[in-house]
């Protein structure tokens, strides 16, 4: 090895809300520059009675190392933890460095309270959490924030950028994409605040809570989201459900990890053979404390994707969540109609059944067994989901407050022809 770079990994444990030293995390490289990642568990933290593993694949407790030399030498649930596409975008906007920034400076540089139950730090005896956070009453300055370094508005410099930077900084988090957002606090919850930009199509936050209303009426186990309107601009909030508040202003923090995690891949090209609900269903019966009703909602879900054309169903848009000591598929988040001109058929992001990412009835019906579904069951999922769909959409997206002429920007995306039909050759 030629060079490491190492942290410390905390954690939050169940019902508790301060961190405790899980173990120790480092990156070396070879002398031909492959990076390899080692974990290992303290053994004060592994004697303790509550102790909890990082996640149920690649991280459970036990003594001895962990490598892995895949995703650059991080391990799934560290990943997890790091930020998203517009979290990169907030740190090297306020580093300015010149050069590029490491994996590693990512992970350290991320807000505190990032995504999950996992912190990271120098020092073997960890912070306390940070319980500040923007509120509502800011969600005018943040918007301003996010739409300058959108931007990259050169009058957005010293003083006035470092403090955008800071806004945004705080309360920043790896969940939910590429999109401008922030945590908030509000009613003694956070959310994530999900802004609107300057180039957008149609009106997102409120057609992606009109979409999550939807899922509800379908029988989705949805994440919880409201609308507000701020100088004029609509802003979604999304409850975070990793989260939950406790005495004295602080909040538990729950294990998490996406679907990503769960398959052992990656988000590049050339992984995208192992995107695969079939998969993914696998890895729930080996992880979920309650595999029957999460494959059952997984398939549920699959349906539904298909029914409004969520062709953005990657596999960080899926993630299991740990309470307690068990595993369960988290609430229904990011949903996004796709309304593309072909209707003779939509393809998934994730293989969906024996003929592939197709997605349509006799795709989903076809490998409905590794979702613990009998076949006349399944269907009656399917039927129900499309049908509510068909019916529902356009008076949900109204309700939602989505203009007539948003819908009908929309409208392609929900229950098209190729559903019902597998095309030609299948």
């Amino acid at each position: 090895m030629t060079s490491e770079r190492e942290c410390f990994v905390y954690i939050v444990l169940p019902g508790e809300t301060g961190f405790v030293t899980a173990g120790r995390f480092m990156v070396e490289r070879t002398r031909q520059g492959a990076p390899v990642g080692t974990f290992v568990y303290g053994k004060t933290y592994r004697a303790r009675k509550n102790a909890v593993e990082l996640d149920p694949v690649e991280l459970r407790l036990q003594d001895g190392q962990f490598q892995t030399a895949l995703m650059d030498g991080y391990f799934g649930a560290i990943r997890d933890s790091m930020p998203d596409s517009w979290g990169r975008k907030v740190i090297e906007r306020r580093v300015r460095t010149g050069g590029a920034l490491e994996e590693m400076d990512y992970l350290m540089r991320a807000p505190d309270d990032r995504a999950g139950a996992l912190g990271f730090g120098l020092n073997q005896v960890p912070p306390n959490p940070e319980n500040r956070f923007n509120r509502t009453l800011h969600l005018e300055r943040l918007q301003a924030a996010a739409d300058a370094i959108i931007a990259d508005d050169p009058d957005l410099a010293g003083s006035a950028a470092a403090q955008a930077e800071d806004l945004l900084l705080l309360g920043g988090t790896s969940m939910g994409g590429a999109r401008p957002k922030n945590v908030v606090e509000d009613n003694d919850a956070l959310w994530i605040a999900k802004f609107s930009r300057e180039d957008d199509r149609w009106n997102h936050p409120r057609i992606e809570h009109g979409l999550l209303e939807l899922a509800k009426v379908c029988g989705v186990n949805a994440v919880d989201s409201r609308l507000t309107t701020v100088a004029g601009r609509d802003i979604l909030l999304v409850r975070r459900f990793d989260r939950d508040r406790a005495d004295g202003g602080k909040y538990r923090r729950h294990r998490m990890v996406s679907a990503l995690t769960l398959l052992r891949t990656d988000d590049d090209a050339t992984t995208r053979r192992s995107w695969s609900y079939l998969l993914l269903a696998d890895e729930l019966r080996r992880a979920s404390a309650s595999p029957e009703d999460d494959l059952r909602e997984l398939f549920r879900r699959i349906c539904f994707n298909g029914a409004v054309s969520n062709l953005d169903d990657h596999p960080r848009n899926h993630a299991v969540i740990a309470k307690d000591a068990g595993w369960r598929l988290s609430p229904a988040y990011d949903l996004t109609p796709s309304p593309v001109f072909a209707q003779e058929g939509r393809d998934l992001s994730m293989t969906c059944g024996a003929h592939g990412r197709i997605a349509s009835k006799g795709n989903f019906l076809s490998e409905c067994g590794r979702f613990l579904l009998e076949r006349e069951d399944a269907q009656h999922i399917f039927d129900s989901v499309a049908q509510t769909v068909r019916i529902e959409w356009r008076a949900l997206m109204r309700r939602s407050g989505v203009s007539d002429s948003d819908c009908g920007r929309i409208e392609r995306a929900f229950v098209y022809e190729g559903l019902f039909f597998d095309p030609p050759g299948h």
